[in-house]
């Protein structure tokens, strides 16, 4: 009896476990969240965490070539849409621009057209001429003429236009003068004289702004060019738009064409033998 009071007074009052039992652990609270991380670090923002995704940058192989390809491709646009703007002088011009325009191509051609049958005359006088030898060496004459005119061996005169050009600033260039010269011989010039240089097939421009020759002779504004040709074709072609006259008056230059019944161009040039060229009977 001892024994069993024992044992009730062990398991001691409100114990429903059996005998021996320990009680069961109560839960360990978890730590606040601020325990967790060390007391250095510092909480991430979503910016932050936006820059370190894009920089440094990871770059594939394939994204580097679509870069370079999309580069060219935006390199040829940029070049054609600038060669479409150069090449697009004659779509703002007026319309008596455009008939101006029309108007010398059309003078260009009858030009051929009357050297073609000029030739053709020529033919024909000598294969009805009763003197065939005379008739010959009237043409021989007239075309020795002609070349002596070319080559600046001779005077020459006729109706043409006078060309002035005024350059206070130096800005004319030698490559504009040569422009000119080039303009002036596609409308038909026959003789070109500038400043006392008589202009011919090898004629040559050098030097820069306020310091040009011609045919390494210097000369100095004004620059006064007398031609001899159709002053209907020559005065029309230096001022077509973006012509001679306006690139000049671009380069505050300015540029005066005057008409003449009678234009002499006097300035010779000596006559030069070839050095291994000789004629041929063939």
């Amino acid at each position: 009896m001892s024994d069993e009071r024992n044992t009730h007074s062990e398991q001691g009052p409100g114990s429903g476990g059996p005998a021996g039992a320990l009680p069961a652990e109560a839960p360990t609270p978890a730590p606040p969240a601020s325990a967790s991380a060390p007391s250095g670090a510092k909480e991430v923002s979503g910016r932050q965490r936006l820059r370190a995704g894009l920089w440094p940058p990871r770059v594939s192989r394939a994204q580097l070539i679509v870069a370079l390809l999309l580069f060219v491709l935006g390199l040829g646009l940029a070049i054609q849409v600038r060669s479409n703007s150069d090449n697009s002088a004659l779509r703002g011009a007026r319309q008596e621009d455009l008939v101006r325009i029309l108007d010398e191509l059309d003078n260009r051609t009858q030009r051929l057209e009357d050297e073609k049958q000029r030739l053709d005359d020529q033919r024909t006088e000598l294969e009805n001429s009763s003197d065939q030898a005379e008739e010959a060496r009237k043409q021989t004459l007239e075309k020795e003429r002609q070349l002596g005119i070319l080559a600046g061996t001779v005077a020459a005169h006729g109706p043409g236009i006078t060309l002035t050009i005024s350059d206070p600033s130096g800005a004319v260039e030698a490559d504009m003068l040569l422009d000119t010269i080039q303009e002036l011989r596609a409308a038909g010039a026959e003789a070109i004289e500038i400043n006392g240089v008589r202009v011919v097939a090898n004629t040559y421009f050098s030097g820069d702004g306020g310091e040009l020759r011609v045919d390494g002779r210097k000369i100095e504004a004004p620059y006064e060019f007398k031609v001899i040709g159709k002053p209907q074709d020559l005065e029309p072609a230096l001022n077509i738009p973006g012509g001679v006259v306006q690139t000049l008056e671009k380069e505050q230059a300015t540029a005066e064409v005057a008409r003449a019944d009678d234009i002499v161009v006097d300035a010779l040039r000596p006559a030069k033998q070839p050095d291994h060229a000789r004629s041929s009977s063939r």
